[in-house]
């Protein structure tokens, strides 16, 4: 009488499973996917509740003809489905909904818009018209040819919303209160994904995340733990020296893999699996990551999640800087947000110094949360605005890009910028970005990759917690440090972050330069009518001769032209990967 589909794991499948045969149910198996048919049996709607995990499932129930959709609440596992002439068709990814033989393949420009934007597309919406994306944290009920959508849970950011055990958090806590919650929580969340049949290690790139993480594993372990990092020829892109650090000091079983990354073998894999545009570049090393890991295990943790939780990101030193500059005389925020500043040189490379200090210097005229959004897009509105054709921007009328990350914003109004920015994250960027890339990326190669940090209950810890234990001067993700010393070498706790990406820049101008022109320029690419040619033409000129690095927006227009010709050009929406 109930059935169910489930992609993901619950990791408290054993806890719940006892209480439900203590109420009188009766299992058939071990599994973790029969423990949701009981929940639903005991709670209806409300089984989502008691999971720890992630997961996407549907259950349909016979008796009431009434079909469940749900996904976990901070995103890890996809739900996309179709809505239409009284029905509706889900999956696990979009290319699995194009199978169908009346799949529609027309492309909605406004996603477009919001991809050139973020770099990937946000729920609810599709590259494609037609097709929706469950978001996090949401259920989906269809009954009697209706379907609604509603939200089960929403970080607690917001004051006097955040509970433990059953009890409002308490605002007089001290940091060693904090510190012990905290290390007994996120030791909780490891100890539950470290439950499996099957081998399982740590992905190790010597950061704060991961080192913590990998460390609480070898806490709980009665053996050594194997840990997994690649390493890349270009220096500024190769963490291996702090991974060896960091598995000595935890005394792992390390494993580590020099790649020279390909983009173009790699490329038509990446395009295939990522059923959207998604211009992430550190997707390549992500899925060399994956490949290399399942070679000695089928489950790894990683460290996701920690630096939105805990304010790891260097942009949001960025952000409270701004906020003091809102403080001073209009006159003088006028002076700092001068255009004349733009007219100072600047280095041709996209991160130096001095292009970082203009970025930040031209935004500071704006709106907070506006700000924000142009320190962190790939074409500003204005660059938008001028690739864009006159049918493009007819087609979008008054679409505004932004209001996704408002309504992020709007979640967490009470609370200081810098957590609200935080919490912009969890709700956008993570799931969307972050998420998607790491699932996608490890599934390709049969790899299941489980996130402490993102356990709701540590999520929820983090979401109350005031932002003077994560952030103290330059530094972020401080409470973790304090928490957790023991398992972090000193030089971990204090190095700078390191980008896990590959050389776009040099790419572009020597190995895929052949590529831009044959892809980008061709004709093809230019007449589909979403860009001005001429638009087009000066990024890729200004890129390759060295008068700008446009690395991000080519990489961005690149893989978005690359996935219309997979899954838009061809007759059937192949199967497997192409190739260039």
């Amino acid at each position: 009488t109930v059935w169910i589909a489930l992609n993901g794991e619950i990791y408290n499948y054993r806890e719940l499973r006892a209480d439900l045969k203590s109420r009188g149910h009766r299992f058939a198996t071990e599994s973790d996917t029969e423990v949701i048919v009981h929940l639903y049996e005991e709670f209806g709607d409300d089984c989502v509740l008691h999971l720890r995990g992630m997961f996407a499932f549907a259950i349909w129930d016979t008796r009431k003809s009434r079909l469940l959709l749900a996904r976990d609440r901070l995103g890890q596992k996809p739900l996309v489905y179709r809505y239409h002439s009284g029905r509706v068709d889900f999956a696990s990814e979009l290319k699995g909904l194009l199978q169908l033989k009346d799949a529609r393949r027309e492309i909605n420009p406004i996603a477009i818009d919001h991809y050139l934007t973020y770099q990937y597309v946000p729920h609810t919406t599709s590259i494609l018209n037609g097709y929706s994306k469950l978001p996090p944290a949401h259920l989906a009920t269809y009954e009697n040819g209706k379907l609604d959508v509603r939200r089960y849970w929403t970080p607690p950011y917001e004051p006097g919303t955040s509970k433990v055990e059953g009890e409002v958090r308490s605002d007089e806590a001290t940091q060693a209160d904090v510190e012990i919650e905290l290390r007994d929580t996120l030791t909780e969340a490891v100890r539950l994904r470290m439950r499996s049949d099957v081998p399982l290690g740590a992905f190790l790139s010597g950061g704060i995340d991961s080192t913590i993480i990998t460390g609480l594993m070898q806490e709980l372990s009665d053996q050594p733990v194997h840990s997994f990092s690649i390493g890349f020829p270009v220096a500024k892109f190769d963490e291996r020296t702090f991974a060896r650090e960091a598995a000595e000091h935890l005394g792992t079983i390390h494993h580590e893999k020099v790649v020279e990354p390909s983009a173009l073998s790699i490329l038509p894999k990446l395009i295939w699996h990522y059923d959207e545009p998604l211009s992430d570049s550190s997707a390549i090393p992500m899925m060399y990551l994956s490949e290399m890991t399942r070679e000695f295990v089928t489950v790894a943790l990683s460290g996701d999640g920690a630096d939105e939780l805990f304010a790891g990101y260097d942009r949001y030193r960025a952000v409270k800087l701004a906020g003091a500059f809102d403080y001073l005389p209009k006159p003088v925020r006028s002076l700092f947000a001068s255009r004349l500043w733009q007219r100072m040189p600047a280095s041709v490379e996209q991160k130096s110094f001095r292009r970082r200090l203009k970025r930040f210097l031209d935004a500071l005229g704006e709106e907070p949360q506006r700000r924000y959004l142009n320190w962190i897009n790939i074409f500003d509105h204005s660059r938008r605005r001028e690739i864009y054709s006159d049918s493009m921007l007819a087609q979008l009328g008054d679409a505004d890009a932004a209001s996704f990350l408002e309504a992020a914003y709007a979640e967490c109004p009470s609370r200081d910028f810098v957590t609200q920015t935080t919490c912009a994250d969890v709700l956008t960027y993570l799931p969307c970005d972050i998420l998607n890339k790491v699932d996608i990326a490890s599934m390709a190669y049969g790899l299941e990759c489980r996130s402490p940090f993102l356990d709701h209950h540590v999520a929820e810890l983090a979401a109350w917690m005031p932002l003077k234990y994560k952030r103290k001067g330059k530094q972020g993700k401080q409470i973790l440090i304090d928490t957790f010393g023991d398992l972090l070498p000193a030089s971990i706790q204090n190095r700078p972050k390191m980008g896990f990406g590959v050389p776009l820049d040099s790419w572009f101008r020597n190995e895929l330069k052949p590529l831009l022109f044959d892809v980008l320029l061709d004709q093809k690419s230019l007449d589909r009518g979403w860009f001005r040619p001429e638009a087009v033409r000066k990024l890729v000129d200004e890129h390759v001769t060295a008068k700008w690095d446009h690395s991000y927006r080519l990489w961005n227009l690149l893989i978005l032209e690359l996935w219309q010709q997979t899954f838009v050009d061809s007759t059937t929406v192949p199967t497997k990967p192409a190739s260039l």
